[in-house]
């Protein structure tokens, strides 16, 4: 997963691991492409000297410390400013002493992404950028030998504007605190965000999706008169079911910090709030089939395991598209799928409903054969209420790409393993889709954006 920053990719003219040589050189002179917070220059490799290892580690360790940042080998800079393209060697020599000197001298070991970018007129030269994000796991520190008189064993360095300063004790105990707290915080936050949108929709009788959505670094979300307009006709206009190609939301609201979308006003209606920080929920319906399992007596209803997989993958890259480019989040993110009979089934919402008014059918997950319109059995048990959990990379989701189809593999798989299924035979684990086996209802609008988005392996 490379690295995304709205503001170097402006600045850049394109997505890091799109840019060109000349995208690079020409910014050149600019001094809008100063070295700042999130951006650094070096005319050549560091050396190989302790030196040169202990300033690598600081300057990496620094950006993910701090907002996370690119660092551009074979770019010089004066006063900041790049003034003169250098190139450097982009052998495996170097990127794997690289890759060890950081390994070796940071703790934990910064996450970095080496992006290559040859010159046309130079073979086996170019600049060679080191995006580092933001990290959770920070503070990071430097172990290598340092080549000044130091009290510390670690050093915690972090960018300060174009500089690099090191952290107090202060600062890094403050910093220590936070990582620690900071997972707990999540799963509390990921919690809230599911209960607040099962309470909105508590009233509701009949089986739903659930997903959500909690940003490992949170984003923030600005919330005014323009910027609500154009969300609300972002909203108003998005194409949440893949391959349909047509709009789901009827309209959009402003609510406790957050923005609500809703498809209508019934129960069989999409709903999803989502919240300054970039943390998103969304309720879907699901289709159901009854059966007779005792005589004439209808006791069973079931949802089709293409159902439930069909509407996740169309639940993830909506709420992870608002995290990064709503509210500027970024790196990874805890999602929660949740399946349930009704929504009194929820545990959040079982308190809130009148017992009497409750009497769900049984929920199984099996197969229909489309031709007799008769339920094959696939789960071995019904189930009132299920959960999963996985992380998944913001960018790899929102862009619909393979990552979309490992994350979804992962929730869906371990949501019905409640229903006795081991897998659900549609998404392998590595990320290959099996079109065939799902529904009568989304099978072509499935097949068509895989196809589209070059995803699908026509030999399945």
């Amino acid at each position: 997963m490379v690295m995304r920053s709205r503001r170097l990719e402006d600045l850049f003219g394109a997505r890091l691991d799109d840019l060109s040589y000349d995208d690079i050189t020409g910014l050149v002179g600019n001094p809008e492409a100063a070295e700042a917070e999130d951006l650094d220059y070096k005319r050549d490799h560091y050396e190989s000297s302790d030196k040169g290892k202990e300033e690598l580690a600081k300057d990496v360790a620094a950006l993910a410390n701090h907002r996370g940042g690119v660092l551009i080998l074979g770019m010089a800079e004066a006063k900041g400013v790049p003034s003169l393209a250098c190139s450097v060697d982009l052998d495996d020599h170097h990127l794997r002493r690289m890759r060890q000197v950081i390994a070796n001298n940071t703790a934990p070991p910064v996450p970095y992404e080496p992006i290559l970018v040859p010159n046309p007129d130079a073979a086996g030269t170019g600049f060679l950028l080191l995006a580092v994000p933001r990290s959770p796991q920070a503070p990071h520190a430097v172990t290598a030998t340092p080549t000044k008189a130091s009290k510390d064993v670690l050093r915690y360095p972090r960018r300060g504007g174009s500089q690099t300063e090191w952290l107090t004790e202060t600062v890094v105990a403050t910093a220590y605190r936070d990582r620690y707290t900071a997972a707990a915080a999540r799963d509390e936050r990921l919690a809230d965000v599911e209960s607040d949108i099962v309470m909105a929709v508590v009233e509701r009788t009949t089986p739903h999706l659930i997903v959500a959505l909690v940003p490992e670094v949170p984003g923030e979300m600005i919330v005014n008169a323009t910027t609500f307009e154009r969300y609300r006709m972002e909203l108003l206009g998005a194409e949440l079911y893949l391959g349909l190609g047509h709009r789901l939301f009827g309209y959009a609201t402003v609510g406790a910090r957050r923005l609500i979308a809703q498809e209508g006003r019934g129960d069989q209606s999409a709903r999803a709030e989502l919240h300054r920080d970039g943390s998103a929920a969304i309720v879907l319906p699901l289709y159901t089939h009854q059966s007779k399992i005792r005589g004439d007596e209808v006791d069973l209803q079931f949802v089709e395991p293409g159902e439930v997989v069909y509407k996740l993958l169309s639940a993830l890259p909506f709420l992870a598209g608002h995290a990064r480019d709503r509210a500027a989040a970024s790196g990874t993110a805890m999602a929660r799928a949740v399946l349930v009979n009704d929504i009194g089934s929820h545990p959040d919402a079982s308190m809130h409903t009148v017992a009497e008014y409750r009497d769900p059918l049984p929920m199984t997950v099996d197969r229909l054969h489309s031709g007799v319109g008769r339920r094959l059995e696939t789960s071995t048990q019904p189930c009132e209420y299920a959960y999963s959990e996985a992380t998944v990379l913001l960018d790899d989701v929102a862009d619909h790409d393979r990552g979309l189809l490992q994350a979804a593999a992962v929730l869906a798989d371990e949501l019905l393993h409640a229903y006795g299924i081991p897998e659900t035979g549609l998404i392998t684990t590595d990320g290959q889709l099996r079109t065939a086996g799902f529904t009568d209802r989304n099978r072509g609008a499935l097949t068509a954006w895989a196809r589209e988005r070059k995803l699908i392996d026509e030999a399945t």
